[in-house]
């Protein structure tokens, strides 16, 4: 599903953020990302959702290299990942139901679906009140709900998610997890940064640290 090999980035001419980053995620697989604030889990993340290149070392994905892949390719991988942002990225103009709807749009599925699929998953996340609701009108936890419902309603092979329970309850962010957990049951492969460390005992799930640019896996024990 993913490969990184000696991967190196950084910022324009900025030191190294990640250094000599190596590891591979099965498909179907499960890790948490966590670290300290600027070891560089934004960073990875945004080279796994193909939104920036490495200063050096290979990159695979879904069975590509991303080195020689031809640019336009590269939408159609990304249409197999699901992202979930710290800052949310919500059109604000679009209802809340409208939001979650677009990556089943963009894919053609008919449009009943599309709102039963919708409506299903926004009633679930505890939305149910919420559906025509726009943006600006939503807390902050809404809105992180609204993003999370976008990202996994296509049912994606790879879903990423940045910090996706910070701005929820402790109980919302349980049920969450628990959706991510169910989604990685049929097949898709997840990637959590969390600062949460109740969520890493509670999801006995790998763990992938990132400290001073480097990477590192553990596994609970017993797996």
């Amino acid at each position: 599903m993913v490969r990184f090999q000696n991967v190196g980035m950084r910022y324009g001419l900025g030191p190294e953020v990640l250094r000599d980053v190596s590891f591979e995620l099965e498909p179907g697989s499960f890790h948490f990302l966590t670290g300290p604030s600027g070891a560089g889990k934004s960073s990875l993340l945004k080279l796994l959702f193909l939104a920036h290149r490495p200063s050096r070392g290979l990159i695979g994905l879904f069975g590509h290299d991303l080195a020689t892949i031809r640019r336009d390719k590269l939408p159609e991988l990304r249409r197999r990942i699901g992202v979930v942002f710290q800052e949310f990225r919500l059109i604000e103009h679009l209802s809340a139901l409208d939001n979650v709807a677009l990556p089943l749009r963009i894919a053609g599925v008919p449009e009943q679906q599309v709102k039963d699929h919708c409506a299903e998953l926004l009633t679930w996340v505890g939305l149910a009140d919420r559906m025509q609701a726009r943006p600006a009108t939503l807390s902050g936890g809404e809105k992180q709900r609204v993003a999370i419902a976008r990202a996994v309603i296509n049912r994606p092979s790879l879903l990423l998610a940045d910090e996706p329970t910070g701005n929820v309850d402790p109980e919302m962010g349980q049920r969450l997890l628990h959706l991510f957990v169910e989604l990685n049951k049929i097949g898709t492969t997840i990637v959590i940064a969390t600062h949460d460390a109740h969520l890493l005992q509670t999801f006995r799930k790998p763990v992938m640290t990132l400290a001073n640019g480097e990477l590192v896996v553990r596994r609970p024990r017993g797996e």
